[in-house]
């Protein structure tokens, strides 16, 4: 449904007037820095439309306005891509935990302790509320509102496909409450000491500014650094458990630990719900488990 509203933003008249030209301009100029998968994805939900178009309304339509519906998805204009292949597959919670515990054992013999502490902090907090890489380096040290809700929250940044600022506030659940408290009290200082002046990065890079303050972290550095550490603690899984990866991760734990996927869409800041299910990665037992954790509910309503 995201893509079927996009493209009637875009195009600004009905849907089923699209012609395949008018999806050469889409994909080729308005979508083209967006990735592969996506675009695929999107191309798939207008082929589906217009595939129902024409087997249940195309001769309604073209009794009242004249066209006559055509897939405007075409061989020229089709991403390619097998989505099949492609879709992000976190590690299970087993192999992230084996993931951070040895990272954090290399921190005691890191040659460059303050960027290895950083890179080791943004990505935890990546895995346990799924903020964006981008988001990340965006981070700065008043963003962080200790005092908000239940747990605190904090104001990730960032940008929407179509280039507008999207904002948005997310608790400090599942122990990031924690880990960003022992962020700030210890190792973030090893940067600098300007943690109370406006702008200061809650990640900063080693690279100064003219006035000697730290600048932000870049987004390569944070995954660069999470490649080493897969590639030495989690070998098996080098090129595909990537910051990204941790997004994926930390909405099916979240998911697993019981929170709806309403608030997941939230937290991972989605405007669609059905792009958060593709978030959502549920164990084989599942099912069973669903259904054990509901039985327990209802012995629970009529002992109680």
């Amino acid at each position: 449904m995201d893509a079927l509203m996009e493209v009637r933003g875009w195009c600004g008249r009905p849907l089923w007037e699209l012609v395949p030209t008018d999806l050469d301009r889409f994909f080729g100029e308005d979508q083209r820095r967006l990735a592969t998968l996506t675009k695929v994805r999107k191309a798939q939900s207008l082929a589906t439309y217009f595939e129902f178009l024409e087997v249940r309304h195309q001769a309604d339509i073209h009794a009242a306005t004249g066209v006559l519906v055509q897939c405007p998805v075409d061989e020229i204009n089709r991403p390619r891509g097998k989505t099949n292949m492609r879709v992000r597959i976190p590690p299970p919670a087993a192999d992230v935990d084996r993931l951070f515990a040895g990272w954090r054992d290399d921190l005691h013999s890191a040659r460059k302790y303050a960027p290895c502490v950083r890179n080791y902090t943004a990505c935890r907090l990546a895995s346990l509320i799924g903020p964006r890489v981008s988001e990340l380096c965006l981070l700065e040290v008043q963003d962080i509102r200790w005092d908000l809700g239940t747990f605190g929250k904090v104001l990730l940044r960032g940008k929407g496909s179509r280039g507008q600022k999207k904002e948005r506030l997310v608790p400090l659940i599942n122990g990031s409450r924690e880990l960003l408290e022992w962020w700030l009290q210890g190792p973030r200082w090893e940067f600098d000491g300007h943690l109370d002046e406006p702008g200061a990065p809650l990640f900063p890079s080693e690279r100064r500014d003219p006035a000697g303050r730290c600048k932000r972290v870049s987004t390569s550095a944070i995954r660069g650094a999470m490649a080493e550490a897969v590639q030495r603690h989690l070998p098996r899984w080098s090129g595909r458990a990537t910051p990204h990866a941790l997004r994926h991760f930390a909405a099916s734990d979240l998911y697993a630990q019981g929170m709806n996927v309403v608030a997941i869409q939230e937290l991972l800041g989605h405007r669609w719900i059905n792009t958060t299910m593709i978030y959502v990665h549920v164990n084989k037992t599942h099912i069973e488990d669903a259904w054990t954790s509901a039985g327990q509910r209802a012995a629970s309503r009529f002992t109680g």
